[in-house]
């Protein structure tokens, strides 16, 4: 996401007020500029987050411990729960066994900063100034991206519901079919069983929402339009007798179609598909994957079992989100009041002819059922 400034006088004063020889004048305005970014940086990592689309954010008072109360999210009153967070930013996440009470979380502070030469200041350089500032905000994107996912893919890799992996691998090796995705939600529906092992009361409201794939796989989908979609041949009765017929039968003439006209698809039998960068064959979040997981996982019949490989699987991450799993504790600043803080860097000395400044957010990241997530290996 870009950041521009509109080219008024008022802008062009305080972004020149920045470089001031004054330094009364400069600092004023430097508080002032940094109050007035620290809304337009929240809104980069808010539209620009993939993970935003996953976890829900709880909101907390800077300097508070966060908590979460169990009992509100979870029916049954028998057992224990599995969580997965992390104790520091960039840390292994790894999972706890809490019983049915409050549970604190840890949070940790992720920060940035830029600095720039005041002669583009004093120059009233708009585009350099949003430059850096673009800068900040992804360098703090990629590390809330880099936490959030993480726990993800630990739930998902360690996660076992009635002795039933939610990761299973595709019936056909390499190959994305619609029945996988069927059998996907098979999986999901099995794994969501009451804790006495009958039907829940919203079981109808259970299921799987969004799917997160990479280039490769959804090229596999737009090739939903042309490619047979049967698994299994039809029969053909002749005097009596029933031979086989392989009949090759696509989707329906209305969904290739809608495949075919928008390259882009983003949803198939409900489901919102997104196209993360990040998956793929030795890709970051395959990387991921594969240093937390240690199982050999199989396909829906039982079969084709063997351990992840970052560099021959391909992963899919299958998501719930109709679910209260994924939480993102995140601390609200006293003075501003918003979620991102952006403070003047006051490292830099005039003898420097430099201007910079830091943000910080402090959040964390929690996944308290595994249930919300399974996966697919291609």
């Amino acid at each position: 996401m870009k950041i521009q400034f509109e080219k008024n006088p008022e802008q062009i004063e305080l972004i020149k007020a920045l470089a001031s020889e004054n330094k009364t004048v400069a600092m004023q305005a430097q508080e002032a500029f940094a109050a007035f970014i620290s809304d337009v940086v929240l809104q980069v990592l808010l539209q620009a987050s993939t993970a935003g689309l996953v976890y829900r954010d709880i909101e907390f008072d800077e300097d508070d411990q966060p908590s979460i109360p169990l009992d509100l999210y979870y029916g049954q009153t028998e057992g224990t729960i599995s969580v997965w967070s992390q104790t520091v930013g960039g840390g292994l996440p790894s999972s706890f066994v809490q019983g049915m009470n409050e549970m604190k979380v840890n949070t940790y502070r992720l920060d940035s900063a830029i600095s720039m030469e005041k002669r583009y200041v004093r120059r009233a350089r708009l585009d350099v100034v949003a430059a850096g500032l673009e800068r900040m905000a992804n360098e703090l994107l990629v590390k809330q991206e880099r936490n959030a996912w993480a726990v993800v893919l630990k739930a998902l890799a360690e996660a076992q519901t009635q002795t039933k992996d939610h990761v299973q691998r595709v019936q056909t090796n390499g190959v994305f079919q619609l029945d996988d995705m069927n059998k996907l939600w098979t999986l999901i529906r099995r794994i969501n069983a009451a804790y006495t092992g009958g039907t829940p009361s919203n079981l109808q409201f259970r299921g799987l929402t969004d799917i997160f794939v990479s280039p490769e796989v959804k090229e596999q989908i737009r090739g939903f339009a042309y490619q047979p979609m049967n698994t299994r041949a039809g029969s053909l009765v002749t005097n009596g007798s029933n031979y086989a017929a392989a009949t090759a039968i696509g989707l329906p003439d209305a969904v290739r179609e809608e495949i075919y006209r928008g390259a882009g698809t983003q949803e198939i039998f409900g489901v919102t598909i997104h196209e993360l960068l990040e998956l793929g064959f030795s890709r970051k979040y395959n990387n991921l994957f594969a240093a937390f997981s240690s199982k050999n996982y199989k396909d829906y019949a039982g079969g084709q079992s063997a351990a992840f490989d970052t560099t021959a699987d391909d992963l899919i991450v299958g998501i719930d989100s109709t679910r209260n799993a994924f939480l993102r504790p995140v601390a609200i600043q006293s003075e501003s009041r918003g979620q991102v803080k952006v403070l003047p860097d006051d490292q830099f000395l005039a003898r420097s002819q430099k201007v910079g400044f830091y943000s910080y957010v402090e959040e964390g990241r929690v996944v308290t059922d595994a249930r919300a997530v399974v996966g697919l290996l291609v």
